[in-house]
Protein backbone atom coordinates (compact mmCIF):
# COMPACT_ATOMS: atom_id res chain seq x y z
CA UNK A 1 0.00 0.00 0.00
CA UNK A 2 1.17 3.67 -0.72
CA UNK A 3 1.60 5.91 1.73
CA UNK A 4 0.11 8.88 1.38
CA UNK A 5 1.33 12.07 -0.08
CA UNK A 6 2.01 14.77 3.07
CA UNK A 7 1.51 17.67 0.18
CA UNK A 8 -1.20 16.63 -2.70
CA UNK A 9 -1.42 19.53 -5.15
CA UNK A 10 -4.99 18.44 -7.66
CA UNK A 11 -5.77 20.79 -10.57
CA UNK A 12 -4.29 24.03 -9.73
CA UNK A 13 -4.66 27.11 -11.50
CA UNK A 14 -3.47 30.59 -10.73
CA UNK A 15 -3.72 33.88 -12.76
CA UNK A 16 -2.98 36.97 -12.59
CA UNK A 17 -5.29 39.82 -14.16
CA UNK A 18 -3.48 42.16 -16.65
CA UNK A 19 -3.64 45.83 -15.75
CA UNK A 20 -5.73 47.74 -17.85
CA UNK A 21 -5.44 51.08 -19.28
CA UNK A 22 -8.15 53.87 -19.79
CA UNK A 23 -8.72 53.14 -23.13
CA UNK A 24 -9.16 49.18 -22.64
CA UNK A 25 -11.78 50.44 -20.01
CA UNK A 26 -13.33 52.68 -22.78
CA UNK A 27 -13.77 49.64 -25.93
CA UNK A 28 -14.14 47.12 -22.97
CA UNK A 29 -11.82 45.13 -24.15
CA UNK A 30 -11.30 41.77 -22.77
CA UNK A 31 -9.68 41.38 -19.23
CA UNK A 32 -6.70 39.75 -20.07
CA UNK A 33 -4.79 37.30 -17.56
CA UNK A 34 -1.61 35.74 -17.29
CA UNK A 35 -2.37 31.96 -16.64
CA UNK A 36 0.59 31.31 -14.13
CA UNK A 37 -0.28 27.68 -13.18
CA UNK A 38 -2.54 25.69 -15.68
CA UNK A 39 -3.71 22.66 -13.83
CA UNK A 40 -1.05 21.29 -11.64
CA UNK A 41 -1.11 17.58 -10.43
CA UNK A 42 1.51 17.12 -8.14
CA UNK A 43 2.57 14.56 -4.66
CA UNK A 44 5.24 15.53 -2.52
CA UNK A 45 6.20 12.79 -0.19
CA UNK A 46 7.62 12.92 3.50
CA UNK A 47 11.00 13.43 4.15
CA UNK A 48 11.95 13.75 0.26
CA UNK A 49 13.64 16.34 -1.31
CA UNK A 50 11.70 17.50 -4.74
CA UNK A 51 13.09 19.24 -7.08
CA UNK A 52 10.98 21.42 -9.32
CA UNK A 53 12.72 22.98 -12.92
CA UNK A 54 11.71 24.75 -15.56
CA UNK A 55 12.48 27.59 -17.93
CA UNK A 56 12.14 31.47 -16.53
CA UNK A 57 8.19 31.87 -16.52
CA UNK A 58 6.88 28.19 -16.08
CA UNK A 59 4.91 29.20 -12.90
CA UNK A 60 7.63 27.61 -10.51
CA UNK A 61 7.95 30.52 -7.91
CA UNK A 62 3.81 30.37 -8.00
CA UNK A 63 3.61 27.38 -7.43
CA UNK A 64 5.98 27.36 -4.14
CA UNK A 65 3.76 30.76 -2.94
CA UNK A 66 0.63 28.65 -3.16
CA UNK A 67 2.49 25.67 -1.69
CA UNK A 68 2.89 28.24 1.72
CA UNK A 69 0.16 29.76 0.92
CA UNK A 70 1.31 32.98 -0.01
CA UNK A 71 -1.22 33.19 -2.49
CA UNK A 72 -4.44 30.93 -2.64
CA UNK A 73 -4.64 29.02 -6.10
CA UNK A 74 -8.21 30.21 -8.37
CA UNK A 75 -9.10 26.61 -9.38
CA UNK A 76 -7.80 23.23 -7.50
CA UNK A 77 -7.01 22.02 -4.14
CA UNK A 78 -3.76 21.08 -2.51
CA UNK A 79 -4.19 19.24 0.86
CA UNK A 80 -1.68 18.61 3.42
CA UNK A 81 -1.66 15.86 5.86
CA UNK A 82 -4.34 14.76 4.42
CA UNK A 83 -6.07 17.77 5.25
CA UNK A 84 -7.26 20.67 2.63
CA UNK A 85 -5.18 23.89 3.32
CA UNK A 86 -7.76 26.36 2.18
CA UNK A 87 -8.52 27.30 6.21
CA UNK A 88 -8.30 30.89 6.19
CA UNK A 89 -8.82 31.80 9.70
CA UNK A 90 -6.22 33.63 11.27
CA UNK A 91 -5.46 29.96 13.87
CA UNK A 92 -5.79 27.72 10.79
CA UNK A 93 -3.50 29.92 8.71
CA UNK A 94 -0.89 30.01 11.64
CA UNK A 95 -1.11 26.76 12.12
CA UNK A 96 -0.22 25.37 8.84
CA UNK A 97 2.38 28.55 8.33
CA UNK A 98 4.10 26.59 11.21
CA UNK A 99 4.74 23.49 9.80
CA UNK A 100 4.79 24.52 5.73
CA UNK A 101 7.58 27.54 5.61
CA UNK A 102 9.24 28.82 2.69
CA UNK A 103 12.97 30.53 2.30
CA UNK A 104 13.45 33.35 -0.70
CA UNK A 105 15.84 33.94 -3.69
CA UNK A 106 17.00 37.59 -2.52
CA UNK A 107 18.83 37.28 0.70
CA UNK A 108 19.42 41.13 0.92
CA UNK A 109 15.55 42.10 0.43
CA UNK A 110 14.24 38.57 2.84
CA UNK A 111 15.49 40.23 6.07
CA UNK A 112 14.21 43.37 7.59
CA UNK A 113 17.26 45.59 7.73
CA UNK A 114 16.82 47.64 10.84
CA UNK A 115 16.36 44.38 13.08
CA UNK A 116 19.23 42.04 14.15
CA UNK A 117 19.10 38.87 13.86
CA UNK A 118 18.07 37.98 17.66
CA UNK A 119 15.06 40.22 16.88
CA UNK A 120 14.31 38.43 13.68
CA UNK A 121 14.19 34.92 15.06
CA UNK A 122 12.73 36.10 18.21
CA UNK A 123 10.01 37.56 16.29
CA UNK A 124 9.14 33.98 14.85
CA UNK A 125 8.94 32.32 17.86
CA UNK A 126 7.07 34.93 19.36
CA UNK A 127 4.17 34.80 16.27
CA UNK A 128 4.39 31.32 16.45
CA UNK A 129 3.75 31.02 20.39
CA UNK A 130 6.84 28.32 19.98
CA UNK A 131 7.53 28.58 23.84
CA UNK A 132 7.79 31.00 26.91
CA UNK A 133 10.11 34.41 26.29
CA UNK A 134 12.30 32.86 28.98
CA UNK A 135 12.96 30.63 26.51
CA UNK A 136 13.99 32.59 23.35
CA UNK A 137 18.19 32.89 24.33
CA UNK A 138 18.52 29.55 24.74
CA UNK A 139 16.56 28.96 21.32
CA UNK A 140 18.27 31.73 19.38
CA UNK A 141 21.74 29.98 20.23
CA UNK A 142 20.64 27.11 19.01
CA UNK A 143 19.22 27.94 16.07
CA UNK A 144 22.67 29.78 15.49
CA UNK A 145 24.41 26.55 15.95
CA UNK A 146 22.37 24.95 13.57
CA UNK A 147 22.83 26.77 10.55
CA UNK A 148 26.32 27.26 11.11
CA UNK A 149 26.58 30.79 12.81
CA UNK A 150 28.94 32.38 15.27
CA UNK A 151 26.76 33.47 18.97
CA UNK A 152 27.87 36.67 18.31
CA UNK A 153 25.82 37.07 14.91
CA UNK A 154 22.93 37.30 17.30
CA UNK A 155 23.13 41.24 17.89
CA UNK A 156 23.96 42.47 14.29
CA UNK A 157 22.05 43.80 11.67
CA UNK A 158 21.85 42.26 8.50
CA UNK A 159 23.90 44.64 6.13
CA UNK A 160 26.65 43.24 8.27
CA UNK A 161 26.34 39.89 6.62
CA UNK A 162 27.39 37.83 2.94
CA UNK A 163 24.50 36.59 0.91
CA UNK A 164 25.12 33.53 2.17
CA UNK A 165 25.35 34.02 5.42
CA UNK A 166 22.07 35.95 5.17
CA UNK A 167 20.76 33.11 3.58
CA UNK A 168 21.44 30.97 6.71
CA UNK A 169 19.64 33.33 8.72
CA UNK A 170 16.86 32.90 6.57
CA UNK A 171 16.72 29.21 6.98
CA UNK A 172 17.12 29.94 10.63
CA UNK A 173 14.49 31.88 10.40
CA UNK A 174 12.27 29.32 8.97
CA UNK A 175 13.34 26.80 11.66
CA UNK A 176 12.51 28.42 13.97
CA UNK A 177 9.04 27.16 14.08
CA UNK A 178 9.78 23.55 13.78
CA UNK A 179 8.33 23.07 10.63
CA UNK A 180 7.74 19.77 8.53
CA UNK A 181 8.09 21.26 5.23
CA UNK A 182 10.37 23.94 3.66
CA UNK A 183 10.22 25.17 0.49
CA UNK A 184 13.25 26.51 -0.74
CA UNK A 185 12.60 29.20 -3.78
CA UNK A 186 15.70 29.46 -5.64
CA UNK A 187 17.79 29.34 -2.53
CA UNK A 188 20.86 30.14 -3.86
CA UNK A 189 20.86 31.47 -7.34
CA UNK A 190 21.76 34.59 -6.17
CA UNK A 191 24.91 33.45 -4.12
CA UNK A 192 28.66 32.68 -5.67
CA UNK A 193 29.26 28.82 -7.06
CA UNK A 194 31.38 28.47 -3.88
CA UNK A 195 29.00 29.70 -1.30
CA UNK A 196 26.35 27.77 -3.41
CA UNK A 197 27.96 24.25 -2.31
CA UNK A 198 28.32 25.39 1.78
CA UNK A 199 24.46 26.61 1.48
CA UNK A 200 23.00 23.26 -0.67
CA UNK A 201 25.20 20.65 1.51
CA UNK A 202 24.20 22.65 4.77
CA UNK A 203 20.52 21.89 3.49
CA UNK A 204 21.46 18.16 3.04
CA UNK A 205 22.59 17.99 6.62
CA UNK A 206 19.33 19.67 7.97
CA UNK A 207 17.46 17.37 6.41
CA UNK A 208 19.07 14.30 7.79
CA UNK A 209 18.88 15.41 10.95
CA UNK A 210 15.49 17.25 11.15
CA UNK A 211 13.77 15.07 8.70
CA UNK A 212 12.55 17.88 6.83
CA UNK A 213 10.61 17.33 3.47
CA UNK A 214 12.12 19.92 1.14
CA UNK A 215 10.43 21.05 -2.30
CA UNK A 216 13.81 22.41 -3.82
CA UNK A 217 12.45 25.11 -6.56
CA UNK A 218 15.75 26.12 -8.94
CA UNK A 219 16.47 26.07 -12.59
CA UNK A 220 20.64 24.71 -11.92
CA UNK A 221 19.75 21.23 -13.11
CA UNK A 222 23.26 20.17 -11.97
CA UNK A 223 22.19 21.36 -8.50
CA UNK A 224 18.71 19.75 -8.35
CA UNK A 225 20.71 16.50 -9.74
CA UNK A 226 22.61 16.65 -6.57
CA UNK A 227 20.22 17.62 -3.91
CA UNK A 228 16.54 16.18 -5.07
CA UNK A 229 15.30 12.69 -4.60
CA UNK A 230 12.45 13.21 -7.18
CA UNK A 231 12.24 15.78 -9.83
CA UNK A 232 9.19 17.82 -11.09
CA UNK A 233 9.89 19.61 -14.94
CA UNK A 234 6.77 22.34 -15.08
CA UNK A 235 6.19 23.95 -18.78
CA UNK A 236 4.16 27.19 -18.83
CA UNK A 237 2.76 26.42 -15.53
CA UNK A 238 2.00 21.98 -16.11
CA UNK A 239 4.09 19.75 -14.90
CA UNK A 240 4.93 17.83 -18.05
CA UNK A 241 7.43 15.10 -16.27
CA UNK A 242 7.82 13.79 -12.51
CA UNK A 243 9.93 10.82 -11.49
CA UNK A 244 13.19 9.74 -9.34
CA UNK A 245 16.15 12.22 -10.41
CA UNK A 246 18.48 9.23 -11.74
CA UNK A 247 15.67 7.62 -13.99
CA UNK A 248 14.35 11.57 -15.13
CA UNK A 249 18.34 12.27 -15.61
CA UNK A 250 19.39 8.93 -17.60
CA UNK A 251 15.88 8.40 -19.28
CA UNK A 252 13.65 11.26 -19.96
CA UNK A 253 10.76 10.73 -21.28
CA UNK A 254 8.97 14.08 -22.35
CA UNK A 255 10.97 15.96 -25.34
CA UNK A 256 10.82 19.52 -23.59
CA UNK A 257 12.86 17.80 -20.45
CA UNK A 258 15.10 16.19 -23.26
CA UNK A 259 15.75 19.53 -24.25
CA UNK A 260 16.01 21.08 -20.63
CA UNK A 261 18.91 18.06 -20.37
CA UNK A 262 20.39 18.97 -23.87
CA UNK A 263 20.56 22.42 -23.12
CA UNK A 264 22.33 22.22 -19.68
CA UNK A 265 25.87 23.80 -19.30
CA UNK A 266 28.81 20.86 -19.56
CA UNK A 267 31.88 20.91 -17.86
CA UNK A 268 33.43 18.89 -20.98
CA UNK A 269 34.31 21.32 -23.95
CA UNK A 270 34.26 18.35 -26.17
CA UNK A 271 30.81 17.75 -25.40
CA UNK A 272 29.70 21.25 -25.88
CA UNK A 273 27.41 21.96 -28.69
CA UNK A 274 26.39 25.55 -30.16
CA UNK A 275 23.15 23.34 -31.40
CA UNK A 276 19.95 24.59 -30.07
CA UNK A 277 17.99 22.34 -27.74
CA UNK A 278 14.74 23.31 -28.47
CA UNK A 279 12.95 25.13 -31.15
CA UNK A 280 11.42 28.90 -31.07
CA UNK A 281 10.65 30.98 -28.22
CA UNK A 282 8.06 30.20 -24.88
CA UNK A 283 4.51 30.99 -26.02
CA UNK A 284 2.79 33.71 -24.00
CA UNK A 285 1.22 32.30 -20.63
CA UNK A 286 -1.27 35.09 -21.87
CA UNK A 287 -2.27 32.90 -24.49
CA UNK A 288 -1.32 29.09 -24.01
CA UNK A 289 -1.74 26.97 -27.20
CA UNK A 290 -4.61 24.53 -27.19
CA UNK A 291 -3.71 20.37 -26.94
CA UNK A 292 0.04 20.14 -26.01
CA UNK A 293 1.69 23.32 -24.43
CA UNK A 294 5.01 21.82 -25.98
CA UNK A 295 3.32 21.59 -29.60
CA UNK A 296 4.92 25.39 -31.04
CA UNK A 297 8.24 23.83 -30.32
CA UNK A 298 8.31 20.11 -30.43
CA UNK A 299 10.00 18.44 -33.13
CA UNK A 300 7.49 15.61 -33.16
CA UNK A 301 4.17 17.22 -32.74
CA UNK A 302 1.42 15.29 -34.79
CA UNK A 303 -2.49 16.47 -35.43
CA UNK A 304 -3.08 15.02 -31.72
CA UNK A 305 -1.43 17.27 -29.91
CA UNK A 306 -2.72 20.47 -31.52
CA UNK A 307 -6.37 19.43 -30.29
CA UNK A 308 -6.04 17.16 -26.79
CA UNK A 309 -3.81 17.99 -23.90
CA UNK A 310 -1.70 15.40 -22.55
CA UNK A 311 -2.44 14.31 -19.01
CA UNK A 312 0.54 12.96 -16.76
CA UNK A 313 0.82 8.93 -17.42
CA UNK A 314 3.04 6.65 -15.79
CA UNK A 315 5.39 4.85 -18.10
CA UNK A 316 7.53 2.98 -15.77
CA UNK A 317 6.96 2.87 -11.90
CA UNK A 318 6.63 6.38 -10.23
CA UNK A 319 8.16 7.85 -13.41
CA UNK A 320 5.32 9.87 -15.42
CA UNK A 321 5.00 12.45 -18.21
CA UNK A 322 2.56 13.73 -20.15
CA UNK A 323 3.35 13.21 -23.67
CA UNK A 324 1.20 11.80 -26.67
CA UNK A 325 4.16 10.45 -28.23
CA UNK A 326 6.60 9.24 -24.92
CA UNK A 327 10.60 8.28 -25.85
Amino acid sequence: MTAEPLIAVRGVHKRFPVRRSALDWLLRREVLAVQALAGVDLDINRGETLGVVGESGCGKSTLARCLVRLLEPDEGLIRFDGKPTDDRSREGRRRFHRRVQITFQDPYSALNPRMTVRQVLAEALAVHRMRPASGFPSRIAELLDLVRLPQDAADRLPHAFSGGQRQRIGIARALAVEPDVLVADELVSALDVSVQAQVINLLLDLQGRLGLTVVFVAHDLRLVRHISHRVAVMYLGRVVEVGPTEALFSGPVHPYTVALLAAAPDLNPRRRTTRAATLGELPSPLAIPPGCPYQTRCPFVFDRCRTERPVLTEHTPGHAAACHRPA
